[in-house]
């Protein structure tokens, strides 16, 4: 029972991540933008960094409004370079944040004591450690940005996978942007300070992968996302404890497993059938 305890609350937050980034992820692989989560999370824990830089504590509130100011910079953007007509592809411009954001953080820690320690926490988290509080505190945000999506869920999933007949419509573009973006950022900011970079990374951008080999209506996927989810952060969690690994890093490398997993049997499925087929073939006749 006190391993069982000790295991829920980090157990639990992953599957608040689960469920709002499975969702997002279906959006942001039918955009293109593959590295946005990543970004927009490195320009968050610059936020974080340069809060800690000037003595604010890393898990505080203030360091969290520094925080959701740094991500909405980069989601206003990012809602301003998308277009047909641009001359810079948006991930370029997405890719450029990312490594300038990497290069500020790591130069603002060159200036702090535990830059080692902070790195890591940035990079890995340390969604073990997960307190009860920060479970509710992430529900009910999560919750809400979840709640908005749903109620302009027509908008967001035609500007993602038909932009061109959102513009025909008259939907702004950029505005839906913004909001997409926006939102995201109160995800992100959240989640980074629970998981670290690349945990939040693969939350978005795995299970939405997964689905995607075997189904192709937005129903199914995030029907398959989620279950994905769920149990790798299960089995990731109980790894981590059992073979004293870092949770974070243990989650996301038993994502890369159990998606390598998923490509190998979807590749399987088809020579299966053909076999089967062939043996009530030869059956019959």
């Amino acid at each position: 029972m006190g391993t069982l305890g000790f295991l829920l609350p980090p157990f639990i937050a992953s599957l608040i991540l689960t469920g709002i980034h499975a969702y997002l992820g279906v959006h942001v692989v039918e955009r293109g933008v593959i590295f946005v989560d990543l970004s927009l999370a490195q320009i968050a824990a610059l936020g974080t960094t340069i809060a800690v830089l000037y003595g604010i504590e890393p898990h505080g509130d203030a360091a969290y409004v520094v925080s959701l100011v740094f991500t909405f910079i980069g989601a206003a953007v990012f809602s301003t370079i998308r277009g047909r007509r641009v001359r810079i592809p948006q991930e370029a411009i997405i890719g450029i944040c990312y490594a300038v954001a990497s290069a500020a953080a790591i130069l603002a820690m060159s200036k702090s004591t535990q830059q080692t320690e902070h790195l890591k926490e940035m990079l890995v988290g340390n969604i073990l450690t997960v307190t009860w509080v920060e479970v509710a505190k992430t529900a009910v945000l999560y919750g809400a940005v979840g709640l908005f999506h749903f109620i302009f869920r027509r908008k967001f999933l035609l500007i993602s996978m038909h932009p061109e007949q959102a513009e025909r419509e008259g939907i702004s573009i950029r505005w839906w942007d913004f909001l997409f973006y926006a939102s995201f950022g109160f995800v992100v900011t959240s989640s980074v300070a629970i998981a670290g970079v690349l945990l939040v990374f693969c939350y978005l951008i795995v299970p939405s992968v997964g689905a995607m080999l075997y189904a192709s209506r937005v129903g199914p996927r995030l029907a398959i996302g989620w279950t994905m989810g769920t149990l790798v952060s299960a089995l990731g969690v109980y790894l981590s404890l059992k073979i004293d690994l870092p949770t974070g890093a243990t989650i996301v490398c038993t994502f890369g497993v159990v998606l390598i997993a998923m490509a190998v049997v979807r590749l399987l499925l088809p020579a299966l059938r053909r076999n089967q087929a062939r043996e009530i073939a030869e059956t019959r006749a």
